[in-house]
């Protein structure tokens, strides 16, 4: 049966029923069902590939543990993800030239006032979510350069399962956060110039090949929900199964040399502290999904 049959349609409750019956009998118990080792990113073998796909396909996300360690080679990630079919990287604003984003604090004009470049801590969100629906995240990488000398812990969960428990609450949540005006992110305004505009669009979405794809961030300020009713009450059961703590919540810390490749997993980043060489992470964001899953 077409997964993108399963998910989306309210109407299919049978297929829905299937779906989500084989989906929460195979959830990872813990964070070390998602680690596939690996030699070289760069050059991954054929079963480490595969592995790596086979817990995309089952979870939406998979880590990598790799013996590169602290190589700074930001063809890390571009290699890595095009042994996935990813291609079509986002060239975001606080991006390389080569469209890697290199994640660490950084105060110039650019980075300033945007909290991945600082030490805070990071809500729950999926990349992109301030893209326009042309534009929309489908995957991400992110390697692991050096990690921080204390905290820098992430949590990772797969939209599929807050689809799911939402649904189960009540279809309406869906359907709200479904509708094509739920979520505006106002603009980005410096100095009276608008550097991107509004976006508005879903949570919820038909992705790649029909997939479920999410776009969501849970900060309070500088976000527009749809006024009415049913959006509200979708927000408010959407971040209490974000914070329920039978949510099956992946956290680890990335060291040097680890990664982790999803199709825009939900995730988080805890406050941390650099001592000597700051900590640096690469990220590449993509349109596509990854190949295979």
């Amino acid at each position: 049966m077409p997964r993108h049959v399963t998910p989306l349609s309210l109407s299919n409750h049978d297929a829905y029923r299937r779906w989500r019956d084989a989906k929460l009998a195979d959830l990872p118990e813990s964070p070390a069902d998602l680690v596939v080792e690996v030699d070289d990113p760069r050059r991954l073998t054929d079963a480490e590939a595969e592995a790596i796909r086979e817990r995309c396909r089952r979870w939406n996300m998979a880590v990598y543990r790799s013996r590169v360690g602290d190589d700074p080679d930001k063809a890390i990630p571009r290699l890595l993800g095009a042994r996935f079919g990813l291609q079509r990287l986002d060239h975001n604003p606080g991006a390389d030239e080569d469209a890697i984003t290199a994640v660490t604090i950084q105060a110039d004009a650019l980075h300033r006032g945007f909290i991945p470049y600082t030490d805070k801590p990071i809500a729950w969100h999926t990349d992109g979510y301030y893209n326009s629906p042309q534009r929309q995240i489908r995957a991400f990488i992110l390697h692991c350069v050096r990690p921080a000398a204390a905290g820098g812990e992430n949590a990772l969960l797969d939209p599929e399962i807050v689809y799911i428990r939402l649904r189960d609450r009540d279809p309406a949540h869906i359907r709200a956060l479904m509708h094509s005006e739920a979520m505006t992110i106002p603009p980005n305004v410096v100095d009276g110039e608008e550097l991107r505009p509004a976006s508005t669009g879903p949570v919820f979405m038909s992705g790649e090949g029909g997939s479920l794809a999410m776009r969501y961030t849970d900060r309070k300020r500088n976000i527009q929900w749809r006024d009415d009713a049913a959006t509200t009450a979708a927000v408010a059961a959407l971040r209490a199964v974000l914070a329920a703590e039978d949510t099956p919540v992946m956290r680890l810390r990335l060291e040097s040399g680890w990664g982790v490749i999803c199709n825009n997993a939900l995730h988080t980043r805890t406050r941390f502290s650099d001592a000597g060489e700051p900590r640096l992470l690469y990220r590449g964001r993509y349109y596509e999904r990854i190949d295979g899953t």
